[in-house]
């Protein structure tokens, strides 16, 4: 296999490959190494390839049968292998144990080779570091990726892996997706188990998926991540088969709302509201019934709400903090933390948290309200994010020394208005590639399913995908090319 027949593919036709005899997974990783030397001097994605990643012991057979597989730099975790989360602090880290999700992508066949960037603890929706550097789009480097798991979708939109691990505590899966041109689900609360020592994180606010460029690799990977571990705090309604064979089932006809407004301080850009309406027309035609939608809560409620969301959250990241300095001998300070986050630290110690009670009410609230409003609906169509890819920096980098805590705080949660919203609330949502800007940049829109019911976001994203397919497209840094289009 070429390299440009290896990047030309997805998980699954990798996998079927492999199965098949034509390739071997020592090939597959070997040809990952070749395509990460190629481009990853240009886009910043991966920091680590692992030196044993073609003699490292794994599973080569599951649903993945050995397709190369890389590891976003914070969260869930593989034992013994460095995790610094970005961060100066924690350099040198190496965890002891396994996270189910890692034991689950072994099991299943996926080989991990290496680890992606992400912003210092995974904080900001740009992925850039003190200690890693700026990750650059492949699209136009002089873009964002998108954070925090931009290391992980440039990495697979510019061809190292087909699919890679990602996280969302409040947009951080379907961010990059939208901005890198993939596929990027947030499963429904519960879905995925962050076990055995992160379950549930942030008062049900994280979440761990997959981004990767087809809807079959989608579906794949929640039959491979899915599933409930003991010690987890519920267990959600199950499957009633396979996501996979989702993919061979009727949609039916939905009642599809849809956000053309905005839902916070940033308007929404000309070209990605248009995105908004052509997809909505294309629903029209495939027999769906489609309305138009308000804010499902006031967007200055719901800024009042997050914001105290975001504020307990950052205090437990401070406790953890200051258990982690202690553990290690080292002192939080500027050798240690990038200007924002210290800026939070030190906002947080000088400030009086939320209380508990006020936590769980605004959790609670904003729950109910987007709950009643938009329950009419079997699904919510959005922009994933209002703006085409940003340049790198300004109000949304750690690195940033101008800004205050709550400045950036604010900057993060207007961004992130369509998003962060269904992290509170539960439901499954996913990001799909469906539309370009006139310059060729990608525009994800965001499509939200009724809690627990990733099966019908299935379905309607293989119709869309085969109504306005997406993978002819290519970034202008991409593995195999006969000379990289490199735009500056």
């Amino acid at each position: 296999m070429k390299l440009r027949e290896y990047v030309d593919q997805d998980a699954t036709g990798l996998a079927s490959l492999v199965k098949a005899g034509e390739v071997t997974p020592l090939e597959l990783t070997q040809l990952a190494r070749q395509a990460f030397e190629e481009v990853n001097p240009h886009i910043n994605a991966v920091i680590e390839f692992y030196e044993d990643a073609e003699t490292v012991a794994g599973a080569d057979d599951g649903l993945f049968q050995g397709v190369p597989f890389l590891r976003k730099d914070v969260g869930v975790a593989e034992a013994g292998r460095l995790q610094e989360s970005g961060c100066r602090l924690y350099k040198g880290y190496r965890p002891s144990s396994d996270s189910f999700y890692f034991r689950r992508a072994r099991e299943a066949g996926l080989r991990t080779i290496g680890r992606t960037t992400t912003p210092e603890l995974g904080t900001a929706g740009f992925t850039e570091s003190i200690l890693n550097g700026v990750t650059r789009n492949p699209w136009n480097l002089e873009r964002s990726a998108g954070g925090s798991s931009g290391g992980a979708a440039a990495a697979v939109a510019a061809g190292i892996t087909p699919i890679a691990h990602a996280s969302d505590g409040g947009g951080s899966t379907r961010h990059p997706a939208s901005w890198c041109g993939l596929v990027g689900m947030k499963p429904s609360r519960g879905r995925i188990s962050g076990g055995p020592n992160n379950q549930d994180p942030f008062f049900g606010l994280g979440y761990i998926s997959v981004v990767c460029r087809t809807v079959r690799d989608m579906a794949t990977a929640l039959d491979v991540f899915s599933g409930p571990h003991p010690g987890d705090p519920f267990i959600i309604v199950q499957p009633s088969r396979p996501y996979v064979e989702e993919l061979s089932e009727r949609t039916g006809a939905l009642r599809v709302g849809v956000a053309r407004t905005r839902w916070g301080d940033v308007d929404i850009e000309p070209q990605v509201l248009s995105a908004v309406d052509s997809t909505a027309a294309l629903l029209e035609q495939m027999g769906h019934v489609v309305t138009e939608i308000k804010p499902p809560c006031d967007p200055a409620e719901r800024k009042r709400l997050r914001m105290t969301i975001l504020h307990s959250r950052f205090q437990v990241e401070v406790s953890s903090l200051q258990d982690d300095a202690r553990a290690t001998g080292k002192e939080i300070n500027a050798d240690t933390l990038e200007p924002i986050n210290l800026k939070l630290y030190e906002y947080c110690q000088a400030t009086r948290p939320p209380s508990l009670g006020d936590v769980m009410e605004a959790l609670r609230s904003l729950r109910y309200q987007v709950g009643q409003a938009i329950d009419p609906y079997d699904v919510l169509l959005t922009p994933t994010m209002p703006t085409l890819p940003m340049p790198h920096g300004g109000v949304y980098s750690t690195t940033n020394p101008t800004l205050s805590a709550t400045e950036f705080m604010e900057a993060n949660e207007a961004l992130y208005a369509y998003l962060g919203v269904f992290n509170v609330t539960g439901h499954p949502s996913v990001s799909l590639p469906l539309s370009q800007s006139e310059d060729g940049l990608p525009i994800g829109l965001q499509f939200v399913g009724r809690f627990g019911n990733e099966a019908t976001l299935v379905r309607l994203a293989r119709d869309l995908e085969q109504a306005r397919a997406w993978s002819h497209r290519r970034p202008s840094v991409r593995a195999g090319s006969a000379k990289l289009a490199i735009s500056r």
